[in-house]
């Protein structure tokens, strides 16, 4: 079974989802409201992504030396 590594540093993707968040838990329900969630929802995908995508490159890496 192959491991993950836990990155020590946060994503700034994910930080800026929780300040999205955080927002929107200030506002009352409504458009601006949903909006900030969806965008927050947005921010987690990339950091998702992100993540992947550094994985994926240094098991390139290990491969190369």
């Amino acid at each position: 079974m192959a491991r993950m590594q836990i990155s020590s540093e946060t994503s700034t993707w994910l930080l800026q989802a929780k300040a999205f968040l955080d927002e929107a838990r200030r506002r009352k329900p409504g458009p601006e409201r949903n909006e900030l969630r969806e965008t927050a929802k947005v921010l987690r995908e990339l950091a998702k992504l992100e993540a992947a995508s550094e994985q994926a490159l240094e098991r390139d890496w290990r491969q190369r030396t």
